[in-house]
């Protein structure tokens, strides 16, 4: 027995080069690295014999995932909302859309994070009625509004330009008001609840 096992010894030395305790060693190791790196992958066969309640466990956290992160990057239609209330969606606060506004049209930039968002190349114009800006070509705070007049042919065409490439690429959501029509509406409205609060006092009384 003992020779048998000098022997075999003496032809791993022959073969490899290397000493019995290198090459069992070496051998260990090469068996280790090779389950760690199956462990990484799932056969596909392996995934469809996991036990039916793993497997269907596994199924619905995944598609909840999934409908999650889709339900998280659709666009959130906002109406009509004046140019103060669109402040409010300029990337800061990180469960609102970040929203901005060419010629009163809103649209959803929130797929272009990083350019629009904060520390972004063009978060400036996120939250803003940009359409004086990029007419002009300009990045000055005082051109980061809605106000057209002044503007040449060329200018208007510029910002035109613009706006076709966003409503291409990003989704239309909104609307700008002006304040005074937001203010007439909610009085509107007001004055509608009052009536109808009268004729039911006045109905009731009779």
């Amino acid at each position: 027995m003992m020779g048998l096992y000098a022997t075999v010894m003496e032809e791993i030395t022959r073969y490899t080069g290397l000493s019995p305790t290198a090459f069992f060693t070496i051998g260990a190791l090469s068996v280790l690295v090779y389950k760690t790196v199956c462990a990484m992958f799932v056969d596909p066969e392996d995934f469809r014999n996991l036990p039916p309640v793993v497997n269907a466990n596994f199924k619905l956290s995944l598609l909840n995932s999934n409908h999650s992160r889709a339900k998280a990057k659709g666009p959130v239609r906002v109406g009509e909302i004046t140019e103060q209330e669109l402040r409010g969606y300029d990337g800061s606060d990180p469960n609102r859309p970040i929203l901005m506004s060419f010629k009163g049209h809103i649209y959803d930039v929130s797929s272009s994070r990083m350019f629009y968002g904060p520390g972004g190349q063009y978060a400036m114009f996120a939250g803003r009625d940009a359409g004086r800006a990029p007419a002009l070509v300009s990045s000055k705070p005082q051109d980061l509004d809605g106000n057209l007049e002044g503007l040449d042919d060329s200018e208007l065409e510029i910002l035109q330009d613009w706006e076709d490439k966003f409503a291409e690429r990003y989704v239309k959501v909104g609307q700008l008001v002006p304040r005074s029509t937001r203010t007439l509406q909610s009085e509107s409205c007001g004055n509608k609840i009052l009536e109808n609060q009268n004729e039911e006092g006045n109905g009731k009384a009779q």
